[in-house]
């Protein structure tokens, strides 16, 4: 049968070089490029889409779920929690590169330009999210990082030294004959067909999750939890190039949206006072941290009568709702607000359902990836494995980052391999990629992919039992032969059919591992129906899996190391490694045993078988000057080269130019963006105002900046004085006479912006002068919140406070009893927040639990005992935590005591910890 696509001679591969190969342009692959060239090594970059919008940082990041930052956390406090998320199977050295070196990312990460929520103190305003330890750090313009470490891997100084290679995808990694060391990689152009082999020193895994391992509720294919381009593709290649993975058994499974494949994002409406529930409104999660415990308790709860589960969020003031929907429907997943808004919902009027999603193999969600050490070596030399398909627990974003950093750091040693490339390897990754080729007709990759994907769901998903994974391991056995006949007809499809490999690959380690571990661990990422107990006399030890020198997949289990930091209920043994070798599976051909085998199958023997450019609107024609514009983002442009664009008379091509600035930050960018704020074109103006905050945290403060934006501040669209006061706080450009000025303004959302800037010049005086007088409630809840840390003279905020404690709205005098639990609560307002608690408004009874907390306890303590009976679990969790603070005194104690047997999950939880 002819096709249009002929399969390249092995002897027509493009060969290319270089000293350090980083696979996979995501998270830690563009940190690994820029730090092994920042270190002197000749970098190629291999991406199978393009690195401007790949990988799962691109899907967008609402926030950093594991920022250990001075002062808010610690290290050892961190390393603990991790440990204690993953039943103590842990290799802390890894750990804790991340809890350490996490701060320093971040730091870094801002200087690139990404932005971190910060405080009217330019302090990070890191969230507690669970119930020990504050680490959750929002990102307020998440879905730009991407494009903000693109423009990094675009300056001149990088481009001497990184290669970019966008639309190639390597199948397999080359190992050296002599020493078994990487040497490079072998792949395919995914347009044009070309094979491709590169030579290199060194390589660096970094293809993300094996997202595509499980099949969702919703039947589609692409509709998965993770991004579902990550196939899986490093973790095949890791195995055949002979490294070891470990806790493949541990599976990524995650609570998300009912019939959506995103997340829930409970980290985000925490904050906000949303939580999770059951359909009786009660929280019911006992598990800290988010863990394979947490999500049993989670599946345990869908599956009963008090089913289903939500994410409450219609109790929340519109404030709040209006502010979660600004940041769910344009950061983590673009289609949320379309999704809710197609079934008629609304958070208002709805809380959303939530269920389980298909399983994934995942290091940084979970415990299953390729095994490295603490610089993101793997077991094969030179050869490094970094992000979500690195085994370092739990790493999240930042720890991708940092197992980047540190695996283009050591990477960056090699210098590219001389000797002649394995000419088998060569082959047979030339086999894998073009055999679709020979079978145009054969089964396409939908239908072979959703079958594999179907028996996944079938067979291996949780709960497992040892007959349903000997079932799963026959199904994928037999799927070799469906996958050998797939067809295709043009590269694009080659790479869907290579990436079902992965899969087949990925799903048969993950069969092999759960039925080896013979015991049940991390509550519902491996629960065994037929073990169903945790065995750490046996089973205190890392799974490690490997290919062996025969091509089988033998097993070892591998003590687990000494603590660096103890933790209680976990107590690594040592002692030497047990190999397992292979694991076979149980006996599934019949129902319990036969009498005797029938005579035909005695007599016979079996039978084996083998985008559009950056800045341009879909809908706008592409004149010439356009085009000549969008022709200066591939070079660096001086701002000359842009100013005339600027000013253009096309409004298009003036917010074209906007972008264009935003992507290469030539120096004088931040006057021109606060120019571009009077713009006559509202467009334009939103392009600016947005940029000017992308880029606030690299911007230089210089004079020019802070009188373009002083300027600005007198301009009729609020967005541009809104934004305006925001980047004068955050560089620190503005005085409290400045801002005090904007505190009159007509839009309420102006007049909040003048409120955190003038906390963070400590302006209580003009904040106090306020704080009863405005017409809006939003603006008077922010007041009082604000009033809580601004200034040295407590009297001021008191004063304040004891004016806002009788203001008419319930949420205002909530806010207000809150902040008076840190700015102090003296006796007369002490008499007050105790009269409070008998207010009809939880939120204002909430409150005046929390400006307890900061009084006598010889007041507080009777008064709090008796909130832990309010009807309201929101109150009795403020008074549990109020009373934590009093909890020197036996009262308090005996008042804790009994709050552990609360209904609520949380009110139990903080009274127990406080005990």
């Amino acid at each position: 049968m002819h096709t249009s696509l002929e399969i390249p001679a092995l002897s027509d591969a493009e060969e290319l070089t270089c000293d350090v190969l980083v696979i996979g342009g995501g998270t830690a692959g563009t940190m690994a490029a820029l730090t092994a060239a920042e270190h002197g090594a000749n970098v190629l970059l291999l991406e199978k889409a393009h690195v401007r919008h790949s990988g799962a940082l691109a899907m967008g990041m609402d926030g950093v779920n594991n920022a250990v930052i001075p002062g808010r956390a610690e290290p050892d406090d961190y390393v603990a929690e991790i440990t204690r998320a993953n039943d103590g199977i842990v290799d802390q050295s890894t750990v804790r590169q991340t809890a350490t070196r996490g701060f320093a990312m971040v730091q870094r990460l801002e200087s690139y330009g990404v932005k971190f929520e910060k405080d009217e103190h330019n302090e990070y305003a890191v969230r507690q999210v669970h119930r020990s330890g504050s680490y959750v750090l929002p990102m307020p313009e998440g879905k730009d990082v991407k494009k903000v470490l693109y423009r990094q891997l675009r300056r001149r100084e990088m481009r001497e030294r990184i290669r970019i290679e966008n639309r190639v995808m390597p199948v397999r990694v080359l190992t050296s004959p002599e020493d078994g060391r990487a040497v490079g990689a072998a792949g395919f152009n995914t347009r044009t067909g070309q094979f491709v082999t590169v030579r290199a020193g060194a390589v660096i895994l970094a293809t993300g999750a094996c997202g595509r391992l499980g099949l969702p509720a919703s039947g589609y294919l692409y509709g998965t939890y993770e991004n579902p381009t990550n196939a899986g593709d490093g973790y095949a290649m890791a195995y055949h190039a002979g490294a070891e993975l470990t806790g493949i058994e541990c599976f990524q499974i995650n609570p998300l949206i009912k019939d959506y494949n995103g997340p829930a994002c409970a980290y985000v409406a925490n904050p906000f006072g949303g939580y999770q529930v059951n359909r009786h409104g009660e929280r019911f999660v006992d598990s800290d941290y988010w863990s394979g415990q947490m999500m049993a308790e989670f599946a345990a709860e869908v599956a009963s009568d008090r089913g289903p589960v939500y994410l409450k969020l219609s109790h929340l003031p519109e404030e709040s709702v209006s502010a979660l929907e600004s940041i769910l429907h344009s950061t983590e997943r673009p289609t949320r607000g379309t999704f809710h808004a197609g079934r008629g919902h609304d958070y208002r009027t709805h809380d959303v359902e939530m269920h389980i999603s298909e399983i994934g193999l995942c290091g940084g969600h979970s415990a299953s990836g390729v095994r490295v050490d603490d610089h993101a070596r793997t077991t094969v030399p030179r050869l490094y494995a970094a992000g979500d398909l690195a085994c370092v627990p739990h790493n999240y974003m930042i720890g991708a980052f940092v197992f980047g950093d540190l695996a283009g750091a050591d990477a960056a040693q090699y210098t590219r391999y001389e000797g002649e490339l394995p000419l088998d390897q060569l082959r047979e990754a030339h086999e894998l990629i073009y055999r679709p080729l020979r079978n145009p007709d054969g089964p396409p990759q939908p239908q072979v992919e959703y079958k594999l994907r179907r028996f996944v769901n079938d067979y291996v998903a949780p709960p497992k039992s040892g007959a349903r994974l000997s079932l799963a391991l026959e199904a994928f056995e037999r799927m070799r032969d469906d996958i050998a006949a797939m067809g295709a007809r043009s590269p694009h499809e080659l790479m869907r059919c290579a990436e079902v490999t992965f899969i087949r690959d990925c799903a048969e380690m993950a069969a092999r591992a759960s039925l080896a571990r013979t015991e049940s661990r991390w509550g519902l990422y491996h629960d065994r129906l037929d073990h169903p107990q945790r065995d750490d006399a046996s089973w205190f030890h890392h799974l490690d899996l490997r290919r062996s020198p025969t091509g089988a997949m033998e097993f070892t289990a591998r003590p687990v190391a000494p603590f660096l930091v103890p933790v209680d209920g976990f107590t690594p043994v040592g002692g030497l490694s047990r190999h397992l070798g292979e694991v076979h599976p149980e006996q599934v051909a019949t129902a319990g045993a036969r009498e005797a085998a029938p005579v035909a199958l005695l007599q016979e023997p079996n039978a084996t078988g083998t985008p559009a450019h950056a800045g341009a609107d879909a809908d706008t024609p592409a004149t010439p000057r356009l085009l000549d514009l969008l022709a200066l983002t591939e070079g660096e442009p001086e701002l000359s080269a842009l100013a005339p664009y600027l000013t253009d008379p096309e409004p298009t091509v003036r917010r074209t130019a906007v972008t264009v600035l935003t992507e290469t930050v030539p120096p004088g960018t931040g006057p021109a963006l606060a120019a571009a704020l009077t713009d006559t074109d509202t467009g334009v103006r939103a392009a600016a105002a947005a940029s000017l905050r992308e880029l606030v945290e690299t911007l230089a403060p210089e004079p020019a900046l802070r009188d373009g934006l002083a300027a600005a501040l007198s301009e009729a669209d609020p967005v541009v004085r809104a934004t305006a006061l925001d980047v004068l706080r955050a560089l620190r450009l503005g005085d409290a006479e400045l801002f005090a000025d904007s505190l009159s303004d007509s839009d309420s959302a102006v007049r909040i912006a003048a409120v955190r800037a003038l906390v963070s010049v400590d302006a209580a005086g003009e904040l106090a002068r306020a704080a009863a007088v405005d017409p809006s409630r939003e603006v008077r809840v922010t007041i009082a919140k604000a009033l809580a840390t601004a200034g040295q003279d407590p009297a001021i905020a008191h004063s304040a406070l004891a004016e806002l404690v009788d203001d008419p709205d319930a949420l205002v005098r909530g806010a207000a009893y809150e902040a008076l639990g840190t700015a102090g609560c003296p006796a007369a307002l002490a008499a007050r927040a105790e009269a409070a608690l008998a207010d009809p408004a939880w939120q204002v009874r909430a409150g005046a639990a929390t400006a307890l907390s900061a009084t006598n306890p010889d007041v507080a303590v009777p008064a709090l005992a008796k909130a832990l009976a309010d009807t309201n679990a929101d109150v009795r969790k403020s008074a549990v935590l109020a009373l934590t603070r009093h909890r020197a005194t036996e009262d308090a104690r005996v008042a804790l005591a009994a709050a552990t047997t609360d209904s609520d999950a949380d009110v139990r939880a903080y009274a127990a910890r406080a005990l």
